[in-house]
């Protein structure tokens, strides 16, 4: 056994202990709530969002909301919905900012020991923000094409998981930072997916597990600033490629 596979062995506990406290959702939306109300406060903005026919049953302000796959914390309810907190360095990093009244958005409760986990886990922190290339129907179908940001490609695999505006989804094919979905007529009558039109800006996670397995990779090479990641030479030099 190398090094490296050693180290991902021993280190197989931290790493569940990791997806244990840090996972929250599973990318299966609940409802599409829609946008009432922004109230800007002080460069920050509160947003008031209806749940449509997401239950609200047991939900405590400071729960956990992923409001198109950004995990929001719920500082009031409002009867018909709740209020969240959103800072301006979420507005600028994902497609929060570009919210208006009337939007439509994807609504996902945190997990609890009940949930089935019909997706796959997911953080609700968004990594980038990708752009809508194309969109083909394909019978009842749509075949999607979207082009991520360059440094989430490496994470980005063929039939591997990916969050789109907090809906699980599996990756078809692969082309660079490009990817492609198949979005079943379920999922594009269920979100807003079924609002997408070529040019959307999309909020994309990508598989957490694909990180940390990253991390452990790289070992104490991952505390240097100056370490690109992982490449095929570093896989090839520990065993891993050819």
């Amino acid at each position: 056994m190398s090094d490296v596979s050693a180290r991902i062995y021993a280190s197989g506990h931290d790493l569940l202990k990791v997806i244990d406290e840090l996972f929250m959702f599973t990318g299966i939306i609940q409802s599409v709530g829609q946008i009432q109300r922004l109230e800007p406060r002080g460069g920050d903005v509160r947003l008031l969002i209806g749940t449509g026919k997401l239950p609200l049953d047991g939900v405590m302000p400071g729960d956990s909301i992923a409001v198109n796959g950004v995990c929001l914390t719920a500082v009031e309810l409002t009867g018909q919905g709740f209020a969240a907190d959103v800072s301006r360095e979420t507005l600028d990093l994902t497609t929060l900012g570009a919210l208006a009244p009337g939007s439509r958005v994807n609504l996902e409760k945190a997990l609890t020991l009940a949930t089935p986990l019909g997706g796959h886990l997911v953080s609700g922190h968004v990594d980038g923000v990708g752009t809508l290339l194309e969109r083909h129907e394909d019978a009842r179908s749509w075949r999607l094409r979207i082009q991520a940001p360059d440094e989430l490609a490496r994470y980005i695999a063929h039939k591997g998981s990916i969050c789109v505006d907090g809906v699980s989804l599996t990756v078809n094919r692969v082309d660079g930072a490009a990817f492609e979905l198949n979005i079943v007529p379920h999922t594009i009558q269920e979100t807003i997916i079924g609002d997408y039109r070529s040019g959307a800006r999309l909020n994309l996670e990508v598989d957490l597990i694909a990180r940390y397995l990253e991390r452990l990779l790289l070992g104490e090479q991952a505390a240097n600033p100056r370490t690109p990641g992982m490449t095929l030479e570093f896989l090839a030099e520990h065993g891993f490629a050819k």
